[in-house]
């Protein structure tokens, strides 16, 4: 039964104030409750051990590794064979869960007959369309390696990554043909072939992808795959502290990240999911894609973000659920557009790539007021997903996803208790083998027993909920005094003037940093900066507030996965 919205929004409310307890059935310890230890577990929660490692709310599931990802989902496409899997929205092509098969398999041979084999990677540099998951499978069963390229990269940007990926062709869009021909052509690589969705006009020595899709199958290979060590996919990290790195992440990695989402996050062939976040993004190519099609979901692409297109997708495709990043779920909540759509359809929002303020959060469940429910889910390249919230909490990115262990430790690396925040440590088997040509990047992440650092700051509380507060590169230090930026761009987004909002560490001699923020106003808002501030120090202790004042400015910059690109408006601003 829904829950009476008036209620509901009291419930949420109480959520910003005070995490409200979770009801659910306790995990009995293994040795006797009259042991001391098994009290102190108690005593906080089922799901956080006597030696603060926290569990899932879930029990643990069979991940198989001696199936190749490609092989697994197979029997979901033949599961699920004349249901429609993709379909793209601007033209409306469809494949179905079996067709999704069939053309994967004739990729698979059209690659082998053209001399690639085991190990060789490929790279893709293209927008969203559904031929991304048929080229996927298809480099699954080759045992290829996929490697993903952000289609907004500029040509330095790209050159590199073809260039530390060793990749031997490059599949992208007519509209980048002339920036690939550019780098492949002028620079040096180990590219030997080139592939474009559709057409290459005026340019030579492309082929359409159509001649993969048009083979015959007979040469599809039968390849020895240990899906443990072989590796699936090669994203390249975003490079927050560096260059991108190469993040090699197994068939087992990918397959068993898709049923631990699944596990938290079902879907029924009666979901229909937008393919709007990018799916060179791991968010994009799991969370949004292969995890839903577990379920028999299909996922409609959209090949970029326009306000009017997005919300005609999801009116008219009736979308179901969707994945989202904060910008967008800015959007929703503030722009006057979204009134003129119907959006009853939308059960579910999963927001991702960025931590989401419990403010916004009600926000838009008060305009989208036919019952939608907001989930967080957290995750890095490195990681997939080790996180998901199932209970709909504010602010927090809730349980620890089955199969996978977290902790909080401090600069000391000892592990916290409960409310204490420090550095949010994973366990589990989504976590990476490593970083491509990187064992010194690869040996100051991942510990020798598996723990792997994500480099963000957090807490779990007493009840087994993970809360993500910020970066720990952008951690701003007043004092002393750890300010997370993200807990005060989420206060400024509740705002009814902001439209949008990042703050920024201001060097100062004294202090260190001082918290400033960079505000975009709403369309007429007459908001100044005097408001704001009294807006905030309302609102937050003493040393969290915008010592460093506040500037408005016309847009905040953020990359295609919504994350703020601080060293931008650092750049023009400070």
């Amino acid at each position: 039964m829904a829950m009476n919205r008036p209620f509901r929004l009291v419930v949420i409310k109480l959520f910003l104030q005070k995490e409200l307890p979770v009801t659910r059935k306790s995990r009995s310890p293994s040795t006797s409750p009259s042991c001391w230890v098994c009290l102190k577990w108690m005593s906080t929660s089922s799901l956080i051990g006597p030696d603060n490692i926290v569990r899932s709310h879930l029990p643990d599931i069979n991940l198989p590794t001696n199936i190749p990802f490609h092989q697994f989902l197979f029997e979901k496409c033949d599961q699920y064979k004349t249901l429609v899997a993709v379909e793209d929205f601007f033209t409306g092509q469809t494949y179905t869960f079996g067709q999704l098969k069939e053309k994967a398999i004739k990729v698979a041979s059209g690659l082998h007959r053209l001399g690639y084999r085991k190990g060789d990677v490929i790279s893709v540099y293209s927008p969203n369309h559904v031929h991304y998951p048929v080229l996927m499978l298809a480099c699954a069963a080759t045992g290829m390696w996929f490697s993903s390229v952000n289609p907004s990269s500029k040509e330095d940007e790209l050159h590199r990554q073809l260039l530390h990926s060793g990749s031997k062709a490059v599949f992208t869009a007519p509209s980048s043909v002339s920036q690939v021909s550019n780098v492949v052509r002028s620079r040096d690589s180990q590219v030997k072939d080139l592939f474009v969705f559709g057409s290459a006009e005026g340019f030579q020595g492309f082929r359409p992808f159509q001649t993969l899709l048009d083979d015959d199958g007979q040469m599809f290979p039968d390849v020895d795959i240990n899906p443990v060590e072989d590796v699936f996919i090669l994203p390249y990290s975003s490079g927050t502290t560096g260059l991108p790195k190469g993040v090699m992440l197994t068939h087992y990695n990918f397959m068993a990240n898709c049923l631990q989402i699944a596990a938290s996050l079902p879907t029924s062939p009666d979901d229909r999911v937008i393919g709007l976040l990018p799916l060179f993004h791991i968010f994009g190519m799991i969370a949004v894609q292969f995890s839903v099609f577990l379920g028999g979901s299909s996922v409609v692409y959209l090949p970029k973000f326009e306000p009017e297109t997005f919300l005609k997708c999801l009116q008219d495709k009736q979308i179901t659920l969707a994945h989202l990043v904060p910008p967008l779920v800015v959007f929703l909540a503030k722009h006057p557009l979204v009134s003129q759509y119907n959006l009853g359809s939308v059960q579910r929002i999963v927001c991702g790539a960025a931590p989401l303020g419990p403010q916004l959060t009600l926000e838009v469940i008060q305009r989208l007021d036919h019952g939608v429910t907001i989930n967080q889910i957290f995750g890095l390249t490195e990681t997939i997903c080790p996180a998901l919230d199932v209970t709909s909490t504010p602010g927090s990115v809730g349980y620890m996803v089955v199969n996978t262990l977290g902790k909080f430790v401090n600069t000391e690396n000892k592990t916290l208790p409960p409310g204490e925040a420090g550095e949010f440590c994973v366990k589990g088997p989504q976590v990476m083998k490593g970083y491509y040509k990187n064992k010194q990047a690869t040996d100051e992440m991942i510990e020798p027993n598996g723990w792997i650092h994500t480099g963000d700051v957090g807490f779990v509380s007493e009840s087994g909920l993970i809360y993500i507060q910020d970066r720990i590169k952008e951690i701003i230090k007043y004092k002393g005094f750890q300010v997370p930026p993200a807990e005060l761009e989420a206060l400024l987004l509740g705002h009814p003037d902001v439209q949008d909002a990042a703050v920024l560490g201001v060097p100062d001699l004294e202090c260190g940093e001082l918290p400033k923020a960079f505000v975009v106003k709403k369309p007429g808002s007459k908001v100044n900066e005097q408001e704001l501030l009294r807006y905030v120090e309302d609102r937050v202790s003493p040393v969290k507030r915008l010592r460093g004042g506040v500037l408005f400015i016309d847009d905040i910059p953020r990359n295609p996965s919504g994350k703020i690109l601080r060293n931008i408006i650092g750049n023009k601003y400070l």
